[in-house]
């Protein structure tokens, strides 16, 4: 029963998203306002931990699970990717190349402001 509970709270802050996705008029993802909202009610402690805590565990254990669909999905659509592999694998590479490089220059510059704080 208690998975059930937990399951639900997550359930209802995934539909508080959806329903925020349908009222704002940006364009991020319902998801991505359910986990904001996730968020805020776990750092407010509005959201106890423990309340969550298990099936949150769980669906990140299946998460995997998840993209199996997605690979078939690739493989059966294989005739219409192959002519367009290589500029697809370019812009992947060139996009995890930048993604890492200002990763590392953010956490560099976050790293640096923190140890000034502390000298001062």
């Amino acid at each position: 029963m208690k998975y059930i509970n937990q399951f639900l709270i997550i359930l209802l802050i995934s539909f508080l998203g959806e329903i925020l996705k349908c009222l704002l008029p940006l364009p991020i993802p319902a998801s991505i306002y359910g986990m904001i909202i996730l968020f805020l009610g776990l750092m407010t402690k509005v959201i106890k931990l423990e309340s969550v805590k298990e099936t949150g565990k769980f669906l990140i254990e299946i998460m995997p699970i998840m993209f199996i669909p997605a690979g078939v999905g690739l493989m059966t659509t294989w005739g219409g990717l192959q002519p367009i592999l290589l500029p697809v694998s370019i812009i992947t590479a060139v996009t995890i190349i930048t993604v890492m490089v200002a990763t590392g220059w953010v956490s560099q510059i976050i790293i640096r402001k923190s140890g000034k704080k502390k000298d001062e």
